[in-house]
C-alpha cells in the first residue's frame, strides 16, 4: 500500500521537471549567477501576485525576517511581541539580533489572539514591534491586525510563510504591516529546490534598504553603507520559482482548497476538530490542522500510520519551552494555556497539490474508523 504522504515531490518533479530544466539552461547560458535578471524578473512577477508593490528575494525565510525586523530599526534590547507557537524562525529572528520576544497566547485556532495582544500593548507601550503570524495558511483578522497597529502604534513584521496567496476579506496577507516576510523552503505553498525567501512591502524606501541589508549593507559596488548579510535570492531558484512554481501556484491553490473542502464535509469523528477558517478568511490551505485529546494523539498517528497515511505535528513544543531559549531573556504574559492545548494535541494531514481524489477518500476514511474510545486495534 502506497503511503499518502504530507508533500509529494516526485509527483511535483514529473510536473515541473521540463520547466527547471529550461531555467537551469537559462541562468547556465546567461553566465550571470548572482543578482542578475532572473532575480529581478522573479521579484516583479511575485510582487505582482502578492499585490504588493515591492518584493526583495533573499536567502532565507528566516533571513527575511531577521532583515525586515533590522529594516524597522529593531536594536539591541528591543522588545517584541509575536506567537509561542509557530516554526521556531519566528522567535529566533528576533534573538539573533538581540531582541526579546514577548509571548501571548494564541487562538483556538492556533493564530495570534489578537484581543489579548492589544490589551498588552496597550498595558506596556515599551513593547515597539509586533511578529505575528498567519499559521497553517490562515489569515488573521486583518481588520483588527489594521487597528492595533493604529491604536498602538507597533512596527509590524508579518510572518507569511505559510500564507502566500492567502487573505481576509479578499485583502492579502502580508498587506497590514510596513513588511511582510515570506519563505520558499520546498514544503511551502511556492517552495524552491532548496532555500529561499523574500520580503515584501509597499514601502520602496524600506524595500531599497532591504536590498542593501541582504547584499553586505551595499549601496552601490564595494560602498558599504551599514552592516548586512551575505542573503541573496540566487538566479537558480530564482529561475525555477519563476519559471516552474509561481506559473502554476494559483491552480496549486485551488488543489489544496479542495482538498481542504473533500476533508471538511467528509470528515465526520466526534474526537477529531478540525481547525477551520472562519468567516472573512480564505484560506491557502498550506497545513490541514486538527486536534485529538492529547493523551490519544499518540494513538491517531498509529491508526492513521497503518492506514499508509503520513501525518505531522505543528508544533508540539511551545517556542518559549525550547532548550535553546535556556538563559535567553524572553517574557510571558498568562500560562500560554490555549497554544500548550494546541501543542500537545495538533495532528497534521496530508495536504498538498498531488493527492488524488482516491487518496483524498482514504484519508477520510481512515479518520473516520478511528475507534471512539479506548486503545487502537492495531
Amino acid at each position: 500500500m502506497q503511503t499518502v504522504l504530507l508533500n509529494d515531490f516526485k509527483r511535483q518533479w514529473s510536473e515541473i521537471g521540463e520547466e527547471v530544466r529550461h531555467a537551469v539552461e537559462a541562468v547556465g547560458a546567461s553566465g550571470w549567477y548572482v543578482l542578475g535578471a532572473q532575480v529581478a524578473g522573479f521579484e516583479q512577477d511575485l510582487a505582482q501576485f502578492w499585490g504588493l508593490a515591492n518584493a526583495v528575494g533573499v536567502g532565507s525565510g528566516l533571513d527575511a525576517l531577521e532583515i525586515g525586523l533590522r529594516a524597522l530599526g529593531l536594536r539591541c534590547g528591543d522588545r517584541v511581541l509575536t506567537t509561542p507557537l509557530s516554526a521556531f524562525a519566528t522567535t529566533m529572528a528576533i534573538v539573533r539580533l538581540g531582541g526579546v520576544p514577548v509571548f501571548c497566547d494564541t487562538d483556538a485556532k492556533g493564530l495570534l489572539d489578537l484581543e489579548q495582544a492589544e490589551a498588552v500593548l496597550a498595558a506596556d507601550p515599551g513593547i515597539r514591534f509586533l511578529l505575528p503570524v498567519h499559521l497553517f495558511g490562515q489569515s488573521l483578522d486583518l481588520d483588527r491586525l489594521a487597528a492595533l497597529r493604529d491604536r498602538c502604534g507597533v512596527a509590524i513584521v508579518e510572518d507569511c510563510a505559510q500564507s502566500i496567496g492567502g487573505a481576509w476579506s479578499g485583502r492579502p496577507t502580508g498587506s497590514v504591516g510596513r513588511l511582510a516576510a515570506t519563505s520558499f523552503y520546498p514544503t511551502k505553498n511556492l517552495g524552491a529546490l532548496g532555500e529561499g525567501g523574500a520580503v515584501l512591502t509597499g514601502d520602496a524606501e524600506l524595500a531599497a534598504r532591504v536590498r542593501r541589508l541582504r547584499d553586505y549593507g551595499q549601496s552601490a559596488k564595494y560602498r558599504h553603507d551599514e552592516i548586512g548579510w551575505n542573503s541573496r535570492l540566487d538566479e537558480l531558484q530564482a529561475a525555477i520559482l519563476r519559471g516552474a512554481m509561481l506559473p502554476r501556484l494559483r491552480e496549486w491553490t485551488r488543489r489544496r482548497q479542495q482538498v481542504a473542502a473533500a476533508y471538511s464535509a467528509g470528515m465526520r469523528h466526534a474526537g477529531v476538530r478540525l481547525l477551520r477558517p472562519t468567516d472573512g478568511e480564505a484560506s491557502c490551505e498550506h497545513l490541514f490542522p486538527v486536534t485529538v485529546a492529547p493523551e490519544r494523539r499518540e494513538q491517531f498517528e498509529a491508526h492513521l500510520k497503518s492506514r499508509g497515511i503520513a501525518t505531522g505535528r505543528h508544533y508540539p513544543i511551545l517556542i518559549p519551552d525550547q532548550q535553546a531559549l535556556a538563559g535567553v531573556r524572553v517574557e510571558r504574559h498568562g500560562e500560554l494555556a490555549v497554544a500548550r492545548r494546541l501543542a500537545a494535541s495538533e495532528v497534521s494531514l496530508p495536504i498538498h497539490p498531488q493527492l488524488t481524489g482516491e487518496e483524498v477518500e482514504r484519508v477520510i476514511a481512515a479518520v473516520n474508523e478511528w475507534p471512539a474510545e479506548g486503545p487502537t486495534e492495531d
